[in-house]
């Protein structure tokens, strides 16, 4: 390659790299590790994570986590979705994050600050979606923020195919709002 042409390989190099998300750049668990997630999972999630796929969302004030089924005709995996989260986001509400503890490990990223928030720190809703449903987590603590952040990418690497990142709704429209001014 000549000269003249390795600073726009350089260039283009970078700018690959700060397009990606973060997430995009996270490290996947290794195939045992994969592989010990999805049988804990086995035991506490009533769906089949093959045939779902969990999006994790970070978002300014925490986070939105989904579970939808591949295959939205699937009625029967959307049921148990749904009955999932709405159980896990009534645990988490009161401060109960065991379940996942029992799939990803005690020492799991950002846990331990989700455990202790104190009542009304941490806000967790639930939400039927078409295809499965939806628990979003807010907060006005950054601690907390930055352990929903660091809990999704956990997660994110443990589920490895079968979870994506998703992206803030809210801020792709403050983007197209900011190019409109």
């Amino acid at each position: 390659m000549s000269l003249a042409k390795q600073p726009v390989s350089l260039i283009a190099a970078t700018l690959l790299v700060l397009t990606l998300s973060p997430s995009a750049l996270a490290q996947v668990a290794s195939p045992e590790r994969l592989q010990e997630i999805t049988e804990h999972g086995m035991h506490i999630m009533p769906f089949d994570l093959k045939q779902t796929q969990h999006i994790f969302t970070k978002t300014k004030t925490g986070g939105v986590q989904q579970v939808i089924a591949r295959n939205p005709s699937n009625t029967q995996q959307v049921e148990l979705i749904r009955q999932h989260l709405s159980k896990i986001s009534q645990e988490f509400s009161h401060g109960d994050f065991s379940n996942p503890a029992k799939i990803h490990g005690q020492d799991m990223p950002g846990l331990a600050e989700l455990r202790k928030a104190e009542p009304g720190q941490l806000h967790v809703d639930y939400k039927e979606l078409e295809n499965g449903a939806e628990i979003t987590y807010s907060s006005n603590k950054l601690e907390l923020i930055d352990a929903i952040h660091r809990w999704f990418d956990a997660q994110l690497a443990d589920h490895g195919p079968d979870a994506i990142s998703g992206h803030d709704h809210g801020a792709m429209h403050n983007m197209k709002d900011m190019h409109k001014q």
